[in-house]
């Protein structure tokens, strides 16, 4: 149960909420002692404004994931995914949330090529957001850059293991680390960005046995998706979690049923539309007496 409650007065017309303090990367960072969390860390992701509000009193962390591509934009992967998307959500977000640390994705072709490159990507999501840190994935590979935005001011957020940016290259969307040879490099890759500096890294769709190995090697905060209830905490796409979609991965618990219980308040709108029973007196205007 959380200890916060939504008491900041906002609307469609007044949608900033009333300042207040913010999650902290050390904070996020310091949840972790000893290779222990007493108490998992809560993400979700989020990617309006008003799913910000509402999902902000109950997370330490919200993450504007590329997973908007599919998401709000129907496109078939993240691959396609802009600055420009990201940038605007993201911004959205900031804007509907007071409490948690909110986390922008770095899209596919935004860092890869250099850490400069990098740099250049992260800071313009940040000035244009106001988010906390930024979110890339990649193991190994991705330290040097992850080293080099740390060290100029952007905090990062690790990501590996299932890399859905890497989709092409690993042919689809299934579970890593089904084999000793992926599951060391899973490993290796998570101990290789905590070593840069990612503050914490979020291991997406490997083995149980992996995440709690990874869990315990690794000094950050391991926030697990389809990995292990052992992780440091959990986030899931809020979209899946609340039955948005009739489809879910397997990793996925339904929370709600939201698609159905749309498309039954809809369906009677359109009824009373059609049969002339809205709008009734109540929401029509008239002259004053």
């Amino acid at each position: 149960m959380s200890t916060f409650t939504i008491d900041t007065g906002t609307s469609r017309a007044t949608p900033t909420p009333v300042p207040g303090k913010r999650m902290t990367v050390p904070a996020i960072r310091s949840r972790k002692k000893d290779g222990k969390t007493e108490q998992p860390l809560v993400m979700l992701t989020a990617y309006t404004m008003r799913m910000a509000q509402l999902l902000d009193p109950h997370c330490e962390m919200l993450l504007v994931g590329d997973s908007l591509g599919q998401v709000i934009y129907g496109l078939p992967s993240t691959v396609p995914v802009t600055m420009e998307m990201m940038c605007a959500h993201g911004a959205a977000v900031v804007r509907g949330s007071w409490h948690s640390l909110v986390g922008v994705d770095m899209p596919f072709g935004s860092y890869e090529a250099s850490p400069e490159q990098a740099f250049q990507s992260a800071s313009r999501i940040m000035k244009e957001t106001g988010c906390a840190a930024v979110k890339l994935e990649g193991g190994e590979a991705m330290a040097p850059t992850i080293d080099f935005l740390t060290h100029r001011g952007i905090p990062v957020i690790g990501h590996v293991g299932l890399t859905p940016q890497a989709v092409n290259v690993l042919g689809g969307y299934g579970a890593r680390g089904k084999n000793a040879d992926e599951a060391k490099k899973i490993i290796g890759d998570a101990k290789a960005v905590a070593d840069a500096g990612a503050f914490c890294i979020v291991v997406e769709g490997v083995m149980e046995e992996i995440a709690e190995k990874v869990t315990e090697a690794v000094a950050v905060p391991i926030i697990g998706i389809g990995a292990s209830p052992k992780c440091d905490g959990q986030v899931l796409v809020t979209e899946d979690m609340l039955g948005l979609f009739e489809r879910t991965p397997r990793f996925v618990k339904r929370y709600a049923d939201m698609a159905n219980e749309i498309g039954a308040a809809v369906a009677t709108y359109a009824e009373e539309v059609r049969e002339r029973s809205f709008p009734t007196e109540e929401q029509t205007y008239r002259p004053k007496k």
